[in-house]
């Protein structure tokens, strides 16, 4: 089977390097979004993807975009490709891209299609609160991750799951799942037509939404850290100065403080918030310096029971 590979983070790796060990799969090229700048002195740097594809010895390709773009359709047309796999592109195939493979374009999507279908599935899914997620092996069409289901694996979203942790486990989840389908894919499988109900959208992550809002339940902001933690992480304001948090817990006592109210900050810091719950920040990173313990932080700076932070 000739494969044609379109992804772009880290995320899309292990597929990457999974059909690339898998005998009977010859990968043929790869395509991926260009350098960009990156580390501190903000050097153009390929992505994990098209790196991998250098290490590899595979043809590789970064086109700014696709539509209109004849000389990157000719080079997919020349590939003579059976399955274009897509994992994390961050780009819109055109028509004549998804018309291309002689067997189908497939997708791994970070989500329980139709559920989250967009760019921020796994974030979204946490943040929702939702008991569970998984991956999706589904065939590409011009709508927004619309198309047709070959194949899904679930993963439970657990009450101290990070964002991290679903990226780590979603990866190779969605690596070994595609090796299952694609023959399959070769056989004759055809995919199952998503479900008209249950479609909600993954809308990308906004900076504004990684800063705490008080006046959310402690719940909201738990898993607002935790999806987050321990970057890009999410931030308060303490003393006219940024707190990055990193991790905490949600406590079952309650309180008649307004949100943002420090409610205790001896060993931990605890935060009023919404509806009377109380969120226990037991890790942070202060403006400018290395994570620690609260306790540690607490140590050095001039905040007690009755503070605000915000």
């Amino acid at each position: 089977m000739r494969v044609v590979f379109a992804g772009t983070p880290g995320f899309s790796v292990p597929c990457l390097t999974a059909l690339i060990e898998t005998e009977g799969i010859d990968v043929v090229g790869v395509v991926s979004q260009p350098d960009r700048p990156a580390g501190r002195g903000m050097k153009l740097t390929p992505s994990p993807v098209k790196q991998a594809a250098i290490d590899a010895g595979i043809d590789v390709i970064t086109p700014e975009k696709l539509r209109q773009n004849d000389e990157a359709l000719a080079w997919l047309e020349a590939k003579q490709c059976d399955v274009l796999v897509v994992v994390a592109f961050g780009m819109i195939l055109p028509k004549s891209w998804l018309e291309t493979p002689t067997l189908a374009p497939v997708n791994v999507h970070a989500s329980l299609l139709p559920r989250w279908r967009g760019a921020a599935p796994i974030e979204r899914s946490l943040l929702a609160g939702d008991a569970q997620t998984g991956v999706c092996i589904m065939q590409m069409e011009e709508g927004l991750d619309t198309g047709g289901i070959y194949a899904t694996a679930v993963l439970p979203i657990t009450a101290s799951t990070t964002g991290s942790e679903l990226w780590f486990q979603l990866s190779p989840l969605g690596a070994a799942l595609l090796l299952q389908t694609l023959p399959q894919i070769e056989a004759g499988l055809q995919p199952v037509p998503q479900p008209e109900a249950g479609v909600t959208y993954a809308k990308k992550i906004t900076n504004d939404e990684r800063i705490i809002e008080w006046s959310k339940p402690a719940d909201e902001i738990d898993r607002l850290v935790r999806c987050f933690s321990p970057r890009p992480g999410v931030r308060a304001m303490c003393n006219g100065k940024w707190l990055k948090l990193i991790a905490g817990e949600v406590l079952t006592d309650l309180h008649h403080s307004e949100p943002g109210i420090v409610v205790a900050a001896d060993q931990s810091l605890d935060i009023a918030c919404a509806d009377g719950s109380v969120y226990r920040i037991s890790e942070l990173q202060p403006e400018g310096k290395k994570a620690m313990q609260a306790g540690d932080f607490l140590r050095g700076v001039q905040l007690e029971a009755g503070d605000r932070l915000s």
